[in-house]
């Protein structure tokens, strides 16, 4: 009799044991559907500086490198080896759309803009009415000043300007050697 009782709860947990695998497949594919229905968030990765055509018109041969910074913004690349140019590159990775990258290159003679190459670049208007998905309708906002917000600021006359630039100091020529003496 105590055989017969031992091969019955030998039995016993062999079914509980293939009960309990079984589940697992069943409770596995289960975890797969939600899964599926539930995914992770993915955010948008924006890297660089966005340039529209506006900002590539208005650029003007013989303008400085800090005009040209105050036009563009800082560049994205500036290379020890190629100090005659500046490389402005603009991706935009988001889940579910084609990513957008966008490349100008601004070189200079010395320290006046000579020329600009690169992508052709959309106008603000067309790179808003890109960003599809967006909650809402995108707002362009005003680019141009109107006459009662340019009258909130008094013109300063050339012979003010002048006299401010004469009150700088002078720009560093030339620099002491880094090598020790």
């Amino acid at each position: 009799m105590h055989v017969q009782a031992r091969s019955r709860a030998g039995l016993a947990l062999t079914l509980a044991i293939a009960a309990a695998l079984a589940g697992c497949n069943s409770i596995d594919g289960a975890a797969h559907r939600v899964a599926n229905a539930v995914t992770p968030y993915k955010i948008d990765v924006v890297q660089g500086n966005f340039v529209s055509k506006e900002q590539v018109e208005a650029l003007q041969p013989g303008m400085s490198r800090q005009q040209i910074r105050d036009i563009l913004g800082t560049p994205l690349v500036t290379s020890v080896f190629h100090g005659d140019r500046w490389e402005y590159v603009f991706t935009i990775n988001r889940p579910g759309v084609e990513s957008q990258i966008r490349k100008l290159t601004v070189f200079f003679n010395g320290d006046a803009f000579a020329r600009a190459e690169g992508d052709e670049m959309p106008s603000e208007s067309e790179f808003v009415a890109s960003l599809k998905g967006m909650k809402g309708t995108p707002k362009v906002p005003q680019l141009e000043a109107s006459e009662a917000q340019l009258a909130k600021y008094p013109a300063r006359n050339n012979a003010e300007a002048e006299q401010a630039a004469a009150n700088l100091p002078p720009a560093a020529t030339s620099y002491p050697s880094l090598e020790s003496r």
